[in-house]
């Protein structure tokens, strides 16, 4: 198992600068990996971010939201163009920077919408995601679809409809990818559904952030029924510790996840006491 942290924990974008913030402090919090906040992957110097990650001796995945102007779930042929461009190049990034995941809310707009999907959008979302797929697996690279709460995506809020939508897809290398603070919201059972994904071949990837996206501990979540169903099923893939505050700000990703107030103002008290937390519960 390698334990990671969401690069938004140091800093909002990814110039050079921020890039030697984050992941040096991400080294010396003592993590594993770093998840690349994949929204705008052609502002990255990737030749940079992988000289720092063999540097530092971290190893990376990339995450990403598609928007309204990219959402491969639409029926508008431009922005399903557009996603699967952007789709593409954070697969480059992956790649380029020697990881073997890119997850997040991948199939679709990272949003609040006003009407269920369409077959027609679902579709053209299941078409982007096998080409891509494809594409990842010549790298050696897993898609990890990550479901979210009711009011970020009208396509995936649960286990159950993750592992039906992988299934519709028909590619090996996409799996569920599951975060707590979604969960927290949306299932009936933490175990139940980290031993659903388990029993399917599935559980891919692992987010774990506060009920209200704070330090890990200090909110509503029941962290022991998590680990330990994460314990049960074996599972020794990546657990990535994720938290916001508008103390690290990104000019379009802090209002889609609505992040309005300051839950911690500093990154590596914050950092290090998560991960305290995680090895406290996992071991690790």
């Amino acid at each position: 198992m390698r334990v990671g942290i969401h690069s938004m924990v140091w800093v909002g974008d990814w110039s050079r600068a921020a890039a030697q913030q984050a992941i040096s402090q991400t080294a010396e919090a003592g993590y594993d990996l770093i998840e690349l906040s994949a929204i705008a992957p052609e502002t990255f110097d990737v030749a940079h971010t992988a000289r720092l990650l063999e540097q530092y001796g971290l190893g990376c995945s990339a995450s990403l939201g598609l928007g309204a102007g990219t959402n491969i779930a639409s029926e508008d042929a431009d922005a399903v163009r557009a996603g699967r461009e952007r789709l593409h190049l954070a697969l480059n990034l992956v790649r380029d920077c020697g990881g073997t995941m890119l997850c997040g809310v991948i199939y679709g707009a990272l949003m609040k919408h006003s009407r269920p999907a369409t077959e027609k959008g679902l579709d053209n979302s299941r078409r982007v995601l096998a080409e891509l797929a494809d594409k990842a697996a010549a790298s050696g690279i897993e898609l990890g679809l990550e479901f979210c709460n009711r009011y970020e995506t009208n396509i995936l809020n649960t286990t159950a409809q993750t592992l039906a939508f992988i299934d519709s897809i028909g590619r090996p290398n996409i799996v569920a990818h599951l975060d707590a603070y979604h969960m927290n919201i949306e299932e009936s059972s933490m175990a139940g559904a980290i031993k659903q994904a388990a029993a399917a071949g599935k559980l891919g990837y692992v987010h774990v952030g506060e009920s209200h996206r704070g330090q890990l501990g200090t909110g509503t979540i029941n962290w022991p029924e998590f680990f330990q169903a994460l314990r049960q099923v074996g599972y020794d893939g990546v657990v990535t510790f994720e938290s916001f505050s508008s103390q690290v700000v990104h000019s379009t990703f802090s209002n889609d996840l609505a992040i309005w107030r300051n839950l911690w103002d500093d990154s590596m008290e914050l950092a290090v006491g998560a991960r305290a937390f995680i090895r406290q519960h996992l071991g690790v």
